[in-house]
């Protein structure tokens, strides 16, 4: 009978032991724990893996199948570091294999359809030269990835010692604090955390601290200021004394904070000799280039060289192999980028948020209809291909169309060259040629630039809309937060002191923050926990931010331990977003003259320099078509001399139509490129950031681009029609 009531007083206090500690880690709701398991991990990777990683994986064993390639030991450990830190399922023998594979395949068919359908040996050279170089790039592959997969982690740093910090304050468990970070940080940086509890779990380490180190050495030689913070929390757990365990870790942050803002300054003072070759070689030189191409394809133009083929040609430079070459010093600019911070996307934090990235159009008073804004991307894009491809069109229908002014000064438009122009054979010399056709391609560039910038700008216009309003609450937050302590330190209830501090910052986005928290306690009868986590009324809900609502969730938890520890928890986390904000509008500042210059690149120098380049062209191509017609006209009436001679010189070189659809492709390309690198800069990794940038960046340049190129093409061929007709009549 006693083993009996032991039994069941046994069963029922495990159970109520569970019930408020539970296993391993904490809840979503801040109350039990969540114990994350190996089935947790390998969920996680499945759903936020990036997808490209897994097409690489499969492709990597898929080549290691077919044949093994022995790597050198120094090589292969490089490779598996590389490989272990974005945790990639590979061998080094399969990403040798693979770089090696896939340049045989890509110079063989390359190379094939080069010479069978389009019979270019130029062609099949750039294909030979682009394999040979992928060989490489693929090499090179594993660290791009792990750059890439460093600076997302990287911009979660701070937030992840703040997170261990803030749970290490109220309950001293290294476990707890790890789970409570994994659970509020976001990808990659999360799955890191998660694969600590997860090794532990399956016994690859005894204990979270050899777990811990584990993940630090991939670290070491990347981020000092991280792996010292983290040891520094560690070393809280021996302190006896709970003054000196808090302020070791106070001091965990303090030397995080201060890394980060001695690291950027460094990286801000090395980032103008890199930027100013990214700058001149990537963008200044070819576009200067422009300004002399058109001279030298009509001078390299010849009966035998169609303008298609020129065409080509010249866009295997502009639209491949530069736009390439200014994406990888790009990427290794930004590989070395140090910790900072990145601000999170609210869709991944709430999953309810995601229709708002569709276009809402409401229909009634209490109806909405969302529409994928790829719809209108698609439509509009399909529009303007048709307008500027209506001259290619044409020339299927009519082969012979023609259109010229009444004063026959300028020709509209004609698919041929001019029939007068030397070594003009129709066969070859295709254009579509004239003023009409010209500017009919601008419009084409039109639609593929603001097709695509519509696209970003509708899929993040709704939610940059709620992170900016976050935003707001953040830069308030500390001093909420002060406040909010202060009141629970005096004594208050948590209800009594929502209301408090919401009525001392009415006006305020805090105040609506607690204002909605009240009123779900006064009037919906919640209490506090739902009133600020509930998925549907919740005030967190309404503002997503992990920095809030982990805040908040350490409030619950730490009221539960008494009023006073609360206040402490809440004052300590004041102090530290408070430090946070500070550090990153310092960051801001050393960080505004490259980024001002990049973002002047892309507003106006690059399109307006490109537009007036095109201007130049068209206006070349017009004079040459007309001095050709009339020493031709000259040489037949029986002039002897060079005049015929002097014709073979030069060609009728590549059309203003399709030099313009070359150019304008460039410097789209060139906007997305260089719109990424400053947003990957100043933010780190923030995709909704990125998005917004891209859609407004996109949109303005080629929108003036396309304008400066309009203008200027009809104004130069208007003055050299009329120059040229009253000087040689």
């Amino acid at each position: 009978m006693v083993d009996d009531d032991y039994s069941d007083l046994l069963v029922k206090y495990k159970e109520k032991i569970k019930k408020e500690f539970g296993e391993v880690g904490i809840s979503s709701d801040g109350a039990g724990a969540k114990k994350i398991d190996s089935s947790d991990y390998l969920q996680f990777k499945k759903e936020l893996y990036p997808t490209h990683f897994s097409l690489y994986e499969k492709a990597c064993n898929k080549a290691e199948a077919l044949f093994k390639l022995k790597v050198e030991k120094k090589q292969a450990q490089t490779l598996q570091k590389q490989i272990d830190t974005c945790h990639l399922n590979v061998t080094p023998s399969g990403v040798i294999a693979l770089s090696f594979l896939a340049p045989l395949v890509f110079i063989f068919v390359g190379s094939l359809i080069s010479f069978a359908v389009f019979q270019m040996m130029g062609l099949v050279l750039f294909t030979i030269i682009a394999g040979l170089a992928m060989i490489f790039a693929l090499q090179k592959l594993p660290q791009m990835m792990a750059d890439s997969w460093r600076i997302g982690a990287s911009s979660q740093m701070v937030q992840s010692i703040f997170y261990l910090v803030t749970y290490m304050r109220h309950t001293s468990n290294l476990e707890r604090a790890i789970a409570f970070a994994a659970e509020h940080l976001e990808p990659p940086l999360s799955l890191d955390f998660r694969k600590m509890l997860w090794d532990l779990e399956n016994g690859r380490y005894s204990t979270i601290k050899e777990s811990a180190d584990g993940f630090l050495i991939i670290w070491k030689d990347w981020n000092k200021d991280f792996v010292e913070s983290f040891h520094m929390v560690e070393s809280s757990l021996m302190e006896p004394s709970d003054d000196r365990r808090l302020s070791l870790l106070d001091k965990s942050l303090d030397i995080i904070l201060d890394g980060t803002y001695e690291g950027m300054l460094r990286y801000a003072h090395n980032l103008k000799s890199p930027m100013t070759m990214l700058n001149m070689m990537g963008i200044i030189l070819p576009i200067l280039g422009l300004v002399i191409l058109p001279l030298v394809v009509s001078f390299m133009a010849s009966a035998e060289t169609s303008a298609m083929t020129m065409a080509i040609y010249i866009s295997l430079l502009y639209n491949i192999t530069l736009p390439v070459g200014v994406y990888y010093l790009g990427r290794v600019i930004l590989s070395k980028r140090p910790s900072g911070y990145g601000s999170s996307d609210p869709v991944k934090a709430h999953k309810g948020l995601k229709k708002l990235q569709n276009v809402i159009i409401p229909l009634g008073k209490n109806t909405k209809i969302a529409i994928n804004p790829l719809y209108f991307t698609i439509t509009l894009l399909a529009l303007t291909l048709f307008i500027g491809l209506s001259p290619l069109l044409i020339h299927s229908v009519s082969p012979s169309f023609e259109i010229q002014n009444e004063e026959g000064t300028l020709q509209m438009m004609s698919y041929v060259c001019p029939p007068e122009f030397p070594g003009c054979d129709e066969a070859d010399k295709k254009g579509p040629y004239g003023l009409g056709a010209a500017l009919l391609s601008v419009v084409l560039v039109a639609g593929l630039g603001v097709s695509w910038g519509l696209f970003y700008s509708l899929r993040s216009m709704n939610i940059i809309k709620i992170r900016q309003k976050t935003k707001a609450l953040e830069d308030e937050f500390s001093s909420a937060m002060f406040q909010l302590g202060n009141r629970l330190g005096d004594g208050l209830p948590a209800e009594i002191a929502f209301s408090r501090v919401a009525e001392t910052m009415r006006g305020s986005t805090s105040s609506e923050f607690f204002e909605m928290a009240e009123k779900n306690i006064t009037k919906l009868g919640m209490g506090i926990e739902e009133a600020l986590f509930d998925p549907r009324v919740g005030a967190v809900v309404h503002f997503p931010s992990k920095v809030i609502e982990s805040s908040m969730k350490v409030m619950v938890e730490s009221i539960k331990r008494g009023p006073i520890i609360a206040a402490q928890a809440l004052l300590s986390m004041s102090r530290y977003i408070k430090e946070i904000h500070r550090v990153e509008e310092r960051l801001k500042d050393l960080m505004a003259e490259v980024i001002g210059s990049m973002k002047a690149q892309v507003a106006f120098l690059t399109p307006a320099i490109a537009g007036i380049v095109v201007g130049i062209t068209s206006m070349i191509s017009t004079v040459l078509t007309k001095l050709s017609s009339q020493l031709s006209q000259f040489s037949g009436d029986g002039a002897s001399g060079g005049f015929g001679n002097m014709l073979t010189i030069f060609g009728i070189g590549i059309p203003t139509y399709h030099f313009q659809i070359i150019v304008g492709i460039y410097v789209v390309q060139l906007a997305y490129i260089l719109t990424v690198l400053a947003n990957g800069i100043e933010n780190g990794s923030d995709k909704l950031g990125e998005r917004f940038a891209l859609g407004k960046a996109l949109t303005r340049s080629t929108l003036l681009y396309c304008a400066i190129a309009g203008i200027v093409i009809i104004l130069f061929n208007l003055f050299a029609g009329v120059v040229l007709t009253n000087s040689l009549g």
